[in-house]
């Protein structure tokens, strides 16, 4: 993102944030559901709308806990902190469960472009 010109600062915010999702889906998705090997796998995709980006990250684990879905609160717990992370550096965020294929961690941010960039939006 850095190189097609998105502001440093948000470039890192996504990358925080999609390495929670990750760190989560690994963590959480393979449990039983997954891949034979227990290897965790997951799925990212990201979206370029205008001046928002979306990423989402898919795993085919168990899905949250109905609480997780409903609303996050912060957390002093070992687990959950990830996640309240991502709300905190996202713009918008959605937590979901594909009831028998998984979770999904959806997020939102809107882009800020340097003045040099080669993606800018007018």
């Amino acid at each position: 993102m850095e190189t097609a010109g998105v502001d440093p600062d948000i470039s890192f915010d996504l990358s925080v944030a999609l390495s929670e999702a990750c760190a989560n889906a690994v963590e959480h998705g393979g449990r039983g559901a997954g891949p034979p090997d227990g290897s965790g796998a997951y799925h990212v995709t990201a979206y370029l709308d205008g001046d928002r980006c979306r990423i989402e990250v898919s795993d085919s684990g168990p899905g949250f806990p109905a609480a997780t879905v409903a609303r996050r609160r912060p957390s002093l717990a070992e687990h959950g902190r990830g996640l309240h992370l991502i709300e905190e550096l996202a713009d918008h965020v959605r937590f979901r469960n594909r009831p028998g294929r998984g979770a999904v961690v959806s997020f939102d941010k809107m882009l800020k472009w340097r003045d040099d960039s080669l993606l800018k939006v007018s």
